[in-house]
């Protein structure tokens, strides 16, 4: 945590002066001890006057004397009252809760990244709050952030295409990174820094134009989204297949504890690992249904059969209620 200048000035001159006063004194008055020197400097500079340690001063130290009192008090005054007008004003409790937003920063791992706090970055950090995902979020802006109040998630403000506000948000231990600023311009510069910045980052970025999605995926983006898109087939979808669209609806929202869809990694340690479907007895013990079965090689198996083989490595698409697939979870990590 950087302090601004004036906290530093406040700090260093009076010490300055106290080391000089001790060091005047020594020189100048020879029974004077560095203790004694910096005794009389501080009841000096305080102008608390108990009097000179051994005997009257020289007149070279009581000149010293005056021009020390006159700094000690014009530079005591102004630093008491910066003191208190940085108090009052709030500067100090800010300054405090920096540097605890930034100790905390420095602690989180495995972490999701969230640049910008716009309406789409709402929706994403709304979920990953339902989900207890812990989180970080950038912006720029200080405005969005004023009701920002969030258990699992921290605010940074600043700029995201910043290496360094991106490393001040731990890009370099975080599990992910989402960047949905307005600008397709930042979300590809954003995406390029983070990507070198952390080469195993999953990043997913947002595309307003249809264009932008491929050059983002060459900057190093796992997943492009457009709000449009989607948003688009969703209500083309609504019409078509109805029925089908309240069932996806069931089986993605949160807060739809009936039934949900959910991603399962098989651990090197999980039991799961080189048994088939029917050997795991998933379906008949956990009561779940395996959408699909995506091979760790990148092949999507759809509606997977009882002899198909799990290995390491393979995610497991599947339906259930919570509880089941929070039972699978551990299943499959090991």
């Amino acid at each position: 945590m950087s302090l601004p200048r004036r906290f530093l000035f406040l700090v260093l001159v009076p010490t300055l002066l106290i080391l000089v006063g001790t060091v005047g004194y020594v020189w100048i008055e020879e029974d004077y001890s560095w203790f004694d020197g910096l005794y009389m400097t501080v009841m000096t500079m305080t102008t608390v006057g108990f009097g000179e340690l051994h005997g009257p001063l020289s007149v070279p130290g009581r000149v010293f004397t005056i021009f020390l009192m006159l700094g000690g008090i014009f530079t005591l005054f102004y630093a008491a009252g910066e003191l208190i007008r940085a108090i009052v004003g709030g500067e100090v409790r800010s300054l405090l809760g920096r540097y605890r937003m930034e100790q905390s920063l420095a602690q989180m791992r495995n972490h999701v990244i969230v640049c910008g706090y716009g309406r789409m970055g709402r929706l994403v950090c709304r979920e990953f709050e339902t989900q207890k995902l812990p989180f970080v979020v950038v912006e720029e802006a200080p405005e969005p952030l004023a009701d920002f109040a969030m258990k699992y998630g921290l605010f940074l403000a600043g700029d995201s295409t910043s290496d360094k506000v991106l490393k001040l948000a731990g890009v370099e231990r975080a599990r992910a990174l989402v960047t949905v600023v307005g600008s397709d311009a930042d979300n590809l510069y954003i995406t390029m820094s983070a990507r070198l910045l952390n080469d195993r980052l999953f990043i997913v970025a947002r595309a307003e134009d249809d264009q932008a999605e491929a050059k983002l995926q060459r900057a190093g983006a796992n997943r492009v989204v457009s709000p449009y898109a989607i948003g688009g087939a969703r209500v083309a979808h609504a019409v078509l297949r109805p029925t089908v669209m309240d069932f996806i609806e069931l089986a993605t929202r949160s807060e739809h504890m009936e039934l949900q869809m959910e991603e399962s990694l098989i651990g090197p340690r999980s039991k799961l690992a080189g048994k088939t479907l029917q050997e795991s007895q998933l379906r008949q013990e956990l009561g779940i249904i395996i959408v699909a079965i995506k091979k760790a090689q990148g092949a999507m198996v759809f509606n997977p059969p009882s002899d198909a083989r799990m290995e390491a490595g393979d995610i497991l698409i599947t339906l259930g209620h919570r509880e089941q697939l929070n039972r699978l979870e551990l299943l499959a990590s090991g």
